[in-house]
């Protein structure tokens, strides 16, 4: 899991002792703990953006409002609408971390409040992109805001941009990369993943392996095979 393979390449380095179907299961019955992983509050400056992944229902048969995708395919409209997940990622200047799925299409306000609203304070300084819900937020919680435009002409004011939150995004969309898609009813237990990997800095080590399997083991999860099949997703 550190590593980021694929199931059936867990298989084959275990010499197929377990099915990738089983290992699929134990994945996520780790990654229901490490989700639990508390985000503590921010401090200082705080870079807030959103980013969108295709809505998928990879390994659903029978799928009724559209023709099943080929290795992830492509939305059906150009441009953000109900085929884009969005993803929330807020991120301090000493790198704590949320991430969070939003719902479908465009972000609003009122789900910024319900996702990181026990995070800040009115000591945080908030750097966002252009979108207006931000700006909305900010102006409703009475924080000080910087804004930047998508058109790139002004990346940095001072001290503030947003320059790291976009590096995350980045990192997390190469790593997600290697799963060919990944149904959006487990996304959240997959940006837990990145999470806990981002903060360990990709080290695979003995000290890192046994730190992973002690945290997984600090949280009650109540998930079984069944709930984890049948598990639907929900804005």
């Amino acid at each position: 899991m550190i590593e980021g393979f694929s199931l059936r390449k867990c298989a084959e380095i275990l010499h197929e002792e377990v099915t990738h179907v089983t290992l699929f299961y134990w994945r996520h019955k780790i990654l229901s703990a490490l989700k639990q992983i508390p985000t503590e509050a921010f401090q200082g400056i705080v870079e807030m953006d959103e980013t969108y992944f295709l809505f998928s229902e990879k390994g659903k048969r029978n799928i009724a409002e559209r023709k099943p995708r080929k290795r992830g395919g492509k939305a059906k409209y150009r441009g953000i609408s109900n085929d884009q997940i969005c993803v929330l990622v807020a991120r301090d200047r000493q790198k704590m971390t949320y991430s969070g799925v939003l719902g479908r299409g465009r972000i609003r306000t009122t789900k910024l409040d319900e996702a990181i609203g026990d995070y800040l304070s009115d000591s945080n300084v908030l750097c966002t992109d252009s979108w207006r819900a931000f700006s909305s937020y900010a102006n409703s919680k009475g924080l000080d805001h910087y804004c930047f435009k998508s058109d790139g002409k002004q990346r940095v004011k001072g001290v503030y941009h947003i320059q790291n939150v976009n590096s995350y995004h980045s990192r997390l969309k190469r790593w997600m990369d290697r799963f060919n898609g990944v149904a959006t009813k487990y996304l959240q237990n997959y940006l837990a993943w990145f999470r806990y990997l981002d903060s360990k800095e990709y080290e695979n080590t003995a000290s890192n392996k046994k730190q992973m399997l002690v945290n997984s083991c600090l949280f009650t999860v109540m998930e079984t095979n069944t709930k984890l099949r049948r598990t639907a997703f929900s804005c």
